[in-house]
């Protein structure tokens, strides 16, 4: 597997991670703990070096997960977290719906990462990413606290996640910022209008999650796909039976270049997003083997200048129909 650095930093990463969320949480019952520490194994075996979790997930079992798999492997990966929401017992294990509050206040930030640093089985988290901007606590307060973790050593890089610019810029000047995650696809570029060209200047990476657009572009979900009463994108307007019958044009498109050139629908997906910046990361989720050995195909994948072309050309005839979010969530973005 090949590397690539997050920006200017000296973080180092497998040029495909792994999101590790779907394994508990947001798409349906998780997967039995002892296949999906096979899994993450696998994965590790298989190159991968970067690992993605958050306290939410679950909430907190996703961290536990992924700190007993890949205890054997500490000194070969990076795990990041993420806290940032004030999680009660009444909160929704399904996330999605009646999501805990946001609550990025010093303290609580302090609070979060010591129960994250015991469930992660670490001395040390590798990423840390504020994950929604918090509208009631300056971000500078926010980078000042992870800047003060950073000294004590229980931090090493500093993130954000769907954040706007000004308030990247912001963080930034108090603690340098590592690495940005966002949504990012063929299905939603959304950053290439607000990001790229501020983490271009100021050094620093961009991790894309969803890059599959939640599964949607690898061809196998269609108008008549039944979603399970607790997956997340029954509740994505994008996701609606009518609106994945409209976007199915885009996978269309993904499937041609993907025959022409011996890959899969997923595989084209993930090299596109590859091919954009040379310090971007995608980070697939999967809960199947199979999947996972698809997406990190992705890598050996070549999207020449002409590929890349058509496939830009071909996209911008097409409208995605539905928002990517309910509108309450799409309202924590990008502030």
């Amino acid at each position: 597997m090949r590397k690539r650095r997050l920006g200017r930093s000296d973080l180092e990463v497998s040029a495909i991670g792994l999101g590790c969320m779907g394994m508990s949480y947001g798409y349906g019952p998780p997967m039995d703990k002892q296949e999906a520490i096979s899994l993450i194994r696998t994965a590790v075996e298989r190159g991968v070096t970067f690992f993605d979790t958050a306290e939410v997930y679950g909430p907190f079992t996703n961290e536990e997960l992924v700190g007993e798999a890949l205890a054997p492997f500490r000194d070969q990966v990076v795990i990041a977290t993420k806290f940032g929401f004030d999680i009660s017992p009444n909160s929704d294990p399904r996330g999605m719906r009646g999501r805990p509050a946001l609550n990025s206040r010093p303290e609580h930030i302090r609070q979060a990462v010591e129960g994250s640093l015991k469930r992660l089985k670490v001395e040390t988290i590798d990423l840390l990413y504020q994950h929604r901007v918090d509208p009631n606590v300056p971000i500078e307060d926010v980078a000042g606290t992870v800047k003060e973790l950073i000294q004590e050593g229980k931090v090493k890089h500093f993130g954000l996640s769907e954040a706007g610019a000004q308030t990247i810029r912001r963080a930034h000047a108090v603690c340098p910022v590592t690495a940005i995650q966002s949504e990012y696809s063929l299905w939603w570029r959304r950053p290439e209008q607000e990001l790229f060209s501020t983490l271009e200047e100021l050094g620093i990476g961009f991790v894309a999650f969803s890059p599959l657009g939640k599964g949607f572009l690898t061809g196998k979900i269609d108008e008549n796909t039944q979603l399970d009463k607790n997956d997340f994108r029954s509740t994505i307007p994008r996701f609606s039976p009518e609106n994945r019958k409209a976007n199915r044009a885009l996978v269309e498109l993904i499937g041609k270049v993907a025959e022409r050139k011996g890959a899969t629908p997923a595989q084209i997906a993930l090299a596109w997003v590859l091919a954009q910046k040379p310090w971007i990361v995608p980070i697939p989720g999967t809960t199947k083997l199979h999947r996972l050995e698809e997406n990190l195909g992705a890598a050996q994948v070549e999207l020449t200048a002409d590929d890349l072309r058509e496939i830009e050309e071909a996209a911008s005839k097409i409208q995605i129909q539905g928002a990517r979010y309910p509108e309450e969530l799409e309202r924590m973005t990008y502030l």
